[in-house]
């Protein structure tokens, strides 16, 4: 990497797109390092509907594919919102050898040894009570 910059991959939270990341990638970039934001699967402007993706693994393939052709010895800075989270964990299980650090900014982040759809259902519970209380 050119300047000792940094690669970052950014991936949006649910029901957004890559275009959420905008100004943060700009920034980036304008500082010298290199960053990216990916439509997932049936987000933005991923061609494929919300229907068509039956599992996380195919709802998480853009990210994957991105972290797989990261070039040899190159590692990566992956940073992901809400449900972004969970495929973030899933390119760092995946990738552990490309991946330098993952941020889960008000991210899912799926508890060591339980099944993902458990956070999932903790993230419903969590959002049920926070409109409780706010209204």
């Amino acid at each position: 990497m050119e300047d000792g910059g940094k690669h970052f991959v950014f991936v949006h939270g649910l029901g957004y797109g890559a275009g959420c990341w905008y100004r943060v990638v700009a920034a980036l970039r304008a500082a010298g390092h290199r960053a990216m934001a990916l439509d997932t699967a049936a987000a933005g402007a991923h061609p494929a509907r919300a229907d068509e993706v039956g599992s996380l693994e195919e709802y998480s393939r853009p990210l994957l594919d991105a972290v797989a052709a990261a070039a040899p010895g190159e590692r990566l800075v992956l940073v992901g919102h809400s449900l972004g989270g969970l495929s973030l964990a899933l390119a760092m299980e995946r990738f552990p050898d490309k991946v330098a650090a993952a941020v889960f900014l008000a991210a899912c982040m799926p508890a060591a040894g339980k099944h993902m759809g458990i956070t999932l259902e903790e993230v419903r519970q969590r959002d049920r009570l926070l409109h409780a209380r706010l209204a």
